[in-house]
């Protein structure tokens, strides 16, 4: 296959229809890292009609839960073969470290496997009492139909897994765009479901942009669900688009994330420590471009100083380079436009009034460092109040605003004070309080006295623009699937409901 075979369609690899490529940046130094095809509408509808095709006559959607569960661990099995392969592509292509692209690969393979267990568990059904022996009622579960996934650059082949894992599962083909920014892993999945055994035509892969690729994907009225994760405003117009064909949508659309951290967890030096180390992890785990990234830190008052300068000083510490490097702590912004954003964000915090505790821009010259990488020195910004664009929006850097509170109200209050709801954390000693405040935060996620992990077995998604529908879980599944009740009379009679 060459390098700009990337499109996937009916179980062949080929070129873009127009023959246009992309190139694909190495964001630690900005040289090219691959040429894939860049689709268009017409090799979008060429998916979607293999995807089609494969649903409406092809044998996946009717091939037994045990087959269907059993390729699913078949493809984990090779992800973990491929392991190496696979977070190496995933470091370059988006500038994470190695270690950050093999926890990747074992989460994904975690997923993989955890959907073949749950479908075998939720495929018989459910009956229902109709209250009377002469009926037979029963609700069961069929594959929605053809899905398009449209897949978003930080996390490419972990937000693929969520996807995929539960669509084959249930029964569906589908059509995936990942991000036109970082796509190679995508490619590698779509080689292993094919080495798996997959049928042609029941996994599809278009490489392109949003525009008009995305776009094709969520307006076809052949496609039956549109699961979506990305950015606010391209949500927004996927569902727009979705709108007229009524078609299923999930969407997840980031968050703004705080992490609130009471006195009573710092009271002793562990307590100290941890708090502020777990700080670092939440806002700058991959350079802080996580849709649950920790970037609001809301500390009580009495702490706040001691807190915030120890932050700061570790956060200058925090090596930064090509995360293919030893001792790499962060890699780069995955490109110029990412860069210029989190600069934009920096500047417009300082002209609000906000006051810079380290960071703020390109980092000091280092040997093992490209000086013509995408790299964004971790930010700590003080004295921050909700009214800043820094602290309202989505920042998808490595920027971490600081406010305080003095009472647990405010600090909810705080917390809750966001458009967003996707994750946020509570930091306290006292065990009440931590559940207390943790039930009162509108956020789908919460963590008390930790910050990221997640379990494939819980639900993951949002509260108000943090987007519609849950990805991971029970829930996970049931998105792509569709519910229907079968009730069966035993001993028909006439009704004589008419006199006729």
């Amino acid at each position: 296959m060459s390098a700009t075979e990337t499109i996937h369609i009916d179980g062949a690899w080929r070129a873009a229809m127009s023959g246009a490529q992309r190139e694909v940046l190495d964001p630690a130094d900005a040289t090219i890292l691959a040429l894939v095809a860049e689709s268009d509408a017409a090799d979008a509808d060429a998916a979607i009609s293999a995807a089609r095709r494969a649903f409406d006559s092809g044998p996946w959607p009717r091939t037994p839960v045990g087959e269907r569960a059993a390729l699913l661990r078949r493809v984990a099995d090779l992800l973990q073969r491929d392991r190496e392969a696979i977070a190496l592509t995933e470091s370059r292509d988006t500038g994470k470290t190695l270690a950050e692209g093999r926890v990747d690969v074992d989460d994904v393979t975690a997923a993989f496997r955890y959907f073949a267990d749950l479908v075998m568990i939720e495929s018989g059904g459910r009956v229902v009492d109709a209250g009377s022996p002469e009926v037979h009622s029963v609700v069961v579960y069929e594959p929605v139909g053809v899905c398009a996934l449209i897949t978003p650059w930080n996390y490419p082949l972990l937000q693929a897994s969520w996807k995929v894992a539960p669509a084959l599962a249930a029964g569906n083909t589908f059509v995936i765009k990942p991000s036109e920014i970082t796509p190679l892993s995508t490619v590698h999945l779509m080689r292993l479901l094919a080495e798996a055994g997959l049928p042609a035509g029941v996994a599809n892969l278009v490489t392109g942009a949003g525009d008009p690729v995305g776009a094709r994907l969520s307006e076809h009225p052949d496609v039956d669900l549109v699961s979506f994760t990305g950015g606010l405003a391209s949500g927004a117009k996927v569902a727009q688009a979705a709108a007229p064909t009524v078609k299923k949508v999930a969407l997840e659309l980031g968050g703004k994330n705080p992490n609130v951290v009471f006195a009573d967890a710092c009271a002793t030096e562990e307590g100290f420590d941890t708090a502020v180390d777990q700080a670092l992890n939440a806002a700058f785990i991959h350079s802080g471009q996580v849709c649950s990234a920790g970037a609001r830190l809301i500390i009580e008052e009495s702490v706040r100083d001691r807190f915030v300068s120890e932050l700061a000083r570790r956060a200058e510490r925090i090596r930064l380079g090509r995360g293919t490097e030893d001792g790499v702590e962060c890699g780069p912004l995955v490109s110029q436009q990412q860069w210029d954003k989190t600069q934009a964000y920096v500047a417009s915090a300082l002209a609000e009034g906000a006051a810079l505790r380290c960071g703020g821009g390109q980092p000091e010259p280092a040997a093992n460092r490209p000086a013509t990488g995408y790299f964004f020195a971790p930010t700590v910004l003080d004295q921050c109040h909700r009214e800043m664009r820094v602290v309202r929006e989505e920042t998808f850097g490595p920027i971490l605003t600081v406010e305080s509170f003095r009472t647990e109200d405010e600090a909810v209050a705080l917390a809750n004070d966001t458009e967003y709801g996707l994750a946020g954390a509570v930091w306290s000693s006292d065990a009440g309080r931590a559940r207390r405040v943790a039930g009162l935060l509108r956020h789908g996620t919460v963590w008390i006295n930790d910050y990221h992990p997640y379990l494939p077995q819980a639900e993951w998604g949002g509260f108000g623009k943090s987007g519609v529908g849950r990805e991971l879980g029970p829930s996970g599944l049931a998105e792509y699937r569709e519910a229907k009740h079968i009730y069966q009379n035993l001993s028909p009679q006439p009704v004589r409901w008419f006199a006729g």
